[in-house]
């Protein structure tokens, strides 16, 4: 199951994105202030973030964090794919579809694109997302903090 955040799962939250940052999915870990940041956004508006909480036979499976943006060149709004963490225990037992099925299911006309970024080393991931329909993007990104 697939739901959307609430204030009682702010715990859950901020204990699931601690250990995704702990993970090799990402280039370093960020202070724990981001998060309650992060959490405090989303329990605000859903204007530039949303978040959801995968559950699979009544326990915790995950988490998703969804930032949006308008882009000119898609036409519209983007979601993009921020964080996508299933627990260990829960991989290949069908969250990972389910949660782009429910963003499908969910998105509105307004909605041109989703987008993601995955390590390249990260080969169960890719095949998962090709067989949603993602496709590689042939160019670099850059980043300035």
């Amino acid at each position: 199951m697939i739901r959307k955040i609430t204030k009682q799962d702010k715990e859950t939250y901020i204990k699931l994105a601690s250990e995704f940052y702990k993970t090799d999915a990402v280039l370093h870990d960020i202070p724990g202030e981001h998060f309650e940041a992060t959490f405090q956004e989303l329990m605000r508006s859903e204007e530039y973030a949303a978040a959801y909480i995968m559950e699979y036979e009544g326990k915790v499976a995950g988490y998703a964090l969804l930032a949006k943006t308008f882009s000119q060149e898609a036409g519209g709004v983007v979601w993009w794919i921020e964080e996508l963490y299933v627990l260990e225990q829960y991989r290949s037992v069908g969250i990972g579809r389910e949660f782009f099925d429910f963003l499908e299911n969910t998105k509105d006309e307004s909605v041109k694109r989703i987008r993601l970024e995955v390590e390249d080393y990260n080969t169960r991931a890719i095949a998962l997302y090709k067989k949603m329909g993602f496709e590689p993007l042939e160019y670099i990104q850059m980043i300035k903090e």
